[in-house]
Parts: structure tokens; sequence; C-alpha cells
């Protein structure tokens, strides 16, 4: 390994990938470290540089321009990228500072050139100085608003932090928003997905709290299990693992049944879909509009024995070429990411308000769609991905106002509390529907909707 291609060159590259080529770091970083060659303990000190830097960046910029003594707009991005990972050792980490500041100012001077190290180095050594909790107080002090000041303390931008709020109180939970911004900051535990009939779970990983296919990684890279398992057990949420489930076993699963995974890329869904329809004589076909997601959906269900044909169309023209002709129907729709903000960090920096209008009608579109392609008493399940009301309740209740009686909404928290090894915390929605919300800080799982609807 290069010195130059050390943890701190990888996290910054990462890092400036992902604001300049709006990379994701999930899928960059993985590659980066092993073009890197980084063994186990500099892979893991990259990821936390990179992914602590991203998750805090709202806090770090309102730290380093009170250091720099001027907007962060006007520093050059690719010294903004490097001081924000200086700011994250020298305040979130156990790096010695001098260690911090150092290595930091090299890397301005390798990517940057000479001339902006001067500066690197004097906001670097005006940061050393103080304590966390000092700037924090000391930011804290310049924002106009209680949700200001929260979003600089969380590093959430106002907007998704307000969302959140919303969603815990139709839950009545309104008390709950400091705990839910705090686990968006803290790396999530790897987790394993169990393909059930295809495999079992290796002895030495301990099961999760719910779902009953998935595993606790026992830490470090899990790929030999992956690969020794050949693909029948792969890194999955357990919230994507339990809305799957509860689609595949909300009812009894009658021969013959046909299933559609509308959206199905990147194809973790897919395969447990794929495993539950082989092990109850059911038909699976995948649907994903993207070439290259449809590429990971086929990739991902390589270790189940089974032809499921898997089509690159709009899943509007998938759905209305197929009516009445699905038992079950898997619409994990797109939409803002706001639930995975542990694992996807950057979405919180690159969505906006503007991004939900566009994203609740193609939702919409999507789930109404699916609806017409169910044979009558057949299930969809809408998905997101996103506790943000207008995504979630909004979506299902226009659509449930544009078929009227021509559907019924199951419960979903029953189907995931039948599927699920212990209860989940589940509030009744303030609206009395069956709606279910999974939450980080409450369940340790991403935030996931789910809503089951049943054609008449």
């Amino acid at each position: 390994m290069s010195p130059a291609r050390g943890p701190r060159r990888v996290a910054y590259e990462t890092i400036r990938a992902v604001h300049a080529d709006e990379a994701y770091a999930n899928l960059l970083l993985p590659i980066e470290i092993e073009r890197a060659g980084l063994g186990p303990q500099d892979a893991a000190l990259a990821t936390e540089l990179a992914y602590g830097t991203l998750r805090r960046q709202g806090t770090y910029d309102a730290i380093i321009a009170v250091a720099a003594g001027r907007g962060t707009d006007s520093i050059d991005a690719d010294v903004l990228d490097a001081l924000r990972l200086g700011t994250h050792q020298l305040l979130s980490t156990r790096i010695a500072s001098h260690a911090a500041v150092h290595e930091t100012v090299a890397l301005v001077r390798a990517t940057a050139g000479a001339g902006p190290t001067g500066f690197a180095n004097a906001v670097l050594r005006r940061i050393s100085r103080d304590t966390p909790g000092d700037w924090f107080t000391r930011i804290e002090r310049t924002a106009r608003s209680d949700d200001e000041r929260l979003s600089l303390a969380t590093s959430h931008p106002v907007w998704i932090l307000r969302a959140f709020r919303r969603a815990l109180t139709a839950e009545g939970r309104t008390d709950e928003l400091d705990a839910l911004l705090r686990a968006d900051n803290v790396s999530p535990r790897v987790v394993l997905a169990v393909l059930p009939g295809l495999a079992s779970r290796p002895a030495d990983l301990s099961p999760t709290p719910y779902s009953p296919v998935g595993a606790l990684s026992a830490g470090g890279d899990p790929q030999r299990v992956i690969t020794e398992s050949g693909g029948r057990i792969r890194v999955q949420d357990e919230g994507s693992q339990l809305v799957a489930l509860a689609l595949a076993r909300a009812v009894p699963v009658r021969p013959d049944e046909r299933w559609l995974d509308l959206c199905a890329g990147p194809g973790g869904k897919t395969a447990l879909l794929a495993a539950e329809a082989l092990a109850h004589g059911a038909l699976l076909e995948a649907n994903e509009i993207s070439p290259a997601r449809a590429g990971l959906v086929r990739s991902a269900l390589r270790g189940v024995p089974a032809d499921v044909p898997v089509s690159e169309l709009d899943g509007r023209e998938r759905a209305a070429a197929s009516p009445s002709g699905y038992d079950r129907i898997l619409v994990d729709a797109p939409c803002t990411g706001l639930g995975a903000l542990r694992r996807r960090p950057e979405a919180r920096w690159r969505k906006s308000p503007a991004d939900v209008a566009g994203l609740t009608a193609l939702q919409g579109e999507l789930l109404s769609a699916a609806i017409g392609a169910l044979r009558p008493g057949g299930i969809v399940a809408y998905v997101t991905c996103s506790p943000h009301l207008a995504e979630t309740t909004g979506v299902v209740a226009e659509v449930q106002q544009e078929w009227g009686e021509g559907i019924e909404e199951l419960d979903a928290r029953v189907a995931l509390q039948s599927v699920s090894r212990t209860p989940l915390d589940l509030p009744v929605p303030e609206n009395g529907s069956g709606r279910a919300q999974l939450w980080p800080h409450r369940h340790g799982t991403d935030a996931m909707f789910l809503s089951l609807l049943r054609r008449r």
C-alpha cells in the first residue's frame, strides 16, 4: 500500500467524489478501500473517517466558518473537504490533535498544492485549541431559532428534522425526536439476511432481535460469510427484511401464485421474496427501470435456484401491461431515502424539500398502477425508506381516494408482528390506520414505512 493511498486519502477521495460527482459513499468506499489495499484496521479507519465526516458535515461547516472567519462557500471545495475531514478527526475521534492537523495539511498540499496549506493549518489549529463542547456551544449561539440550533447540534437540515417531528407526532411520540436525530449519527451494525430454506445462520452469528431470517455480523468484513454461502447469506437491513416478509406471509400462499417486485433494484428484497416464493410454490417476477440496478438485481438472485425474469421498464408501464395478473406486488418506491441516513449520510445534504413533490407524484402513480395489476384479493405492499408523511401516509391516502371501495387496507402492524421474533413497538397512528413505521432509534432498523392494500 502506498502511503499516498492510506486511510485518510481514501476517505478524502470518497468525500470529494460524493460532493463533486454525486457518488454514493456506500458504493464507492469499498471499491476505494480495495484499490488502496487497506488492511482491516485501516479499512475501518477510512470508513469511520468518510462516514463520520459526511454525517456531521453541517456541524463541521458551522465550526469551520467560525474558525476561518468566513463562510464555507468562499473556501475552495477541495480544501473545504479536507478541513471537514480534519475537523472530524479533531472533534469526534481519538486521533491526536497534532497528527490530525499535520496529516490534513499534508493532504491539502498533496491535493490542492502548497498555496492553501497555511490557511488550512491556521483553521485546524484554531479548532484544536477548544474542546468539542466549547465549539458546539459556540455555534449553537449563532442559531436564529430552536430548530436551527437543533439542526446545528445534530447535523440535520432543518427541513428534515421538521419532517421527522411531524412523522413522530403522527404516532404521538414527538418526544423521541432527539433520540432519532442521535441515532442517525451512529454507525449501524452490519446485519445479514439468511435466505429462508436455502441457508442456515452460522453458529458464530447471533440472531437479530426481530427478523426471523436476520443475523448480526460478528464484526469486520462479512464478505467471507457471503462468499461461502454462495450469495444465500447477504447484507440487508433488518427493516428491509421485515417488510418483505410481511408481504410474503401476510396471508397463506395459494399454489401457483404470481408475485412481482415492481421497483426491484438493487435486489435485496427481491432475493428474499424469491426464496419465500420458492418455498411456497409461487412464481416471482422482477422489474427495475435502471439497467445498472437491474444488473444488481440479477446478481442478487444468483443464490436462489429459481428462474426470476427481470424486466427493465418504467414500473407504471410494467404494471399496466399485466392487468389483474398478480397475487402479491411489492412497490419499494423511489423516495428521498431519509430513513437510511445512517447508511447513506450524504442524502441529507443532497435532497431538498423541492424533491418531495416529484417523488410523491411518482410514488402514487406506481402504487395505483400496481393495484391495477392485482387479481381480486391480491395484495400490494407499499414501502418507502422514508418516514416523510408526504411520501408515506399522504401517498396511501390519495390512492385510497382514487380507488375508493375497490381496495381495503390491511393492518401492516399485525403483519409485521406476525413475522417478528419479538414484539415490535408499533403505536397506532393517530389517524387510526393500520400503517406501520419502523425507526432507527426505536427498532435499530432503517426508517421503513409499510402499508398493505388488498384489491377487493
